[in-house]
């Protein structure tokens, strides 16, 4: 017979508080989450985790307020107000509920085995015991599918997908558009599951080459954009996106003295930015976690429109402590996390990346992949990295002012090379070259 302290053992109080926690900070987790009450504790966690659950189904937003009204007089059943206050403090980012998920499944799973067992031992004393083993193995082993994921490796789903993509060919794009009919040739536009470096010197545009991006894309409806701002506030991004949208002159916005027939232009940009799938999220020093936490919030908002998540930039995003003092480990972390959030979300992820001096000690400027500051691990993740180049930056009377070279040094599956822009910068925007003049 198990002793009330090893059935204590086979419960982890822990991560059952962080995960209610999770879903009091993040309700909408309650729709996708697979852990049912009877995968808690019995008693508090079991009552509030069955009482969330019912009200989600119900369709009642869930608050405080409502949850105490679901228990009525039992709140004490739940932990009182208090403990629910206590659970919510308790989480600084949803971003970690599916390892909670997990853990909580394993200790389920656990418990479920130890009664298994404890069935095979006392049903030997009495039956057959081939019969006791094979009832005690089916059990076993019908517990294992329950608590693993639905993938069972079946090929024959995604032989379809192909046969139907091939089958209803979309022209050079099979991704999100950049907006740029040259890049997108190139790249055929930006995968979902994709990690895409950019990488330039300070003051070359990367920021602006994203923001044009994120204009392009967001605009249209099938797509949406979340840019994560780690180093400008979501007032500067949005004065440069408007300067850009308008064709406003970005001194002018910056020191407020528009023109007059500038005031006409920025109604038109206020309206067309306030109409684009875009959110902004400018809280400096932000962990990976948190990234991913917003990115799943914006799936589960947008539905079935792609995402695009720009991050600008890598460098600032905060690592873990685990690897305080040593940068090169700290960045690599990062750089895998960010590609296994795209795959896990199915969304394309953008991050912008800082150059190291070293280029600045060349003939020839143009970027190369050891450029990148902590370069091994981003290399290895990325499935394009792309370098911006302007040789006016360098030569002040470079031939080639205000054209920008886009340096796509890899690409996992498909071509390499160089794309040229033109880059307006009173603007703040770049276009196709052809249609440098249009303006």
């Amino acid at each position: 017979m198990q002793t009330a302290t090893e059935d204590l053992l086979l419960f982890n109080l822990e991560a059952e508080q962080f995960f209610l926690g999770i879903m009091l900070t993040d309700p909408d987790l309650l729709k996708v989450t697979r852990i049912k009450p009877h995968h808690l504790s019995p008693g508090k966690h079991y009552n509030l985790l069955w009482a969330l659950q019912d009200l989600d189904v119900k369709g009642i937003q869930i608050d405080a307020v409502s949850i105490l009204e679901r228990v009525g007089h039992k709140a004490d059943r739940i932990g009182g107000a208090s403990y629910l206050n206590e659970l919510r403090m308790s989480v600084p980012t949803t971003a970690n509920y599916g390892f909670y998920e997990k853990v909580l499944l394993e200790y389920w799973q656990k418990r479920e085995a130890v009664q298994i067992a404890n069935k095979i031992k006392e049903a030997s004393m009495n039956d057959d015991p081939a019969q006791v083993i094979q009832t005690g193995i089916n059990e076993l082993m019908q517990l294992e599918d329950i608590s693993g994921d639905d993938d069972d490796g079946s090929i024959k789903d995604v032989l379809h997908d192909i046969y139907e993509n091939l089958s209803s060919p979309s022209g050079d794009l099979t991704g999100i558009p950049s907006g740029f009919a040259e890049l997108d040739r190139m790249t055929s536009g930006f995968q979902k599951q994709d990690l895409v470096i950019i990488a330039a010197r300070p003051s070359v545009g990367k920021t602006a080459f994203c923001l044009n991006i994120a204009q392009q894309v967001s605009q249209n409806d099938d797509y949406a954009v979340g840019i994560f701002s780690l180093e400008m506030s979501m007032e500067m991004l949005l004065m440069r996106m408007l300067s850009s949208s308008g064709n406003i002159d970005a001194q002018n916005m910056r020191t407020r003295k528009l023109a007059d027939a500038e005031w006409t232009k920025l109604t038109y940009a206020l309206g067309k930015v306030s109409n684009m799938n875009l959110n902004i999220f400018d809280k400096p020093g932000v962990t990976v976690n948190e990234i991913w936490a917003k990115a799943r919030k914006m799936k589960r908002f947008y539905g079935e429109r792609k995402i695009l998540i720009i991050i600008d930039y890598l460098q600032l995003i905060t690592g873990s402590a685990k690897h305080r003092g040593n940068r090169t480990q700290e960045i690599s972390e990062i750089s895998r996390m960010l590609k296994h959030m795209a795959r896990e979300l199915d969304v394309c992820v953008i991050a912008l990346s800082q150059l190291s001096r070293a280029v600045e000690q060349r003939q020839d400027k143009r970027p190369m992949m050891s450029d990148i500051r902590e370069s091994g691990q981003i290399e290895q993740d990325a499935d394009v990295i792309g370098f911006l180049y302007r040789d006016d930056y360098y030569n002040k009377d470079s031939e080639d002012k205000n054209i920008i070279e886009i340096i796509i040094g890899k690409q996992r599956n498909g071509p390499t090379g160089t794309v040229q822009l033109a880059f307006v910068k009173e603007y703040g925007s770049f276009v196709n070259l052809e249609r440098r003049y249009d303006r």
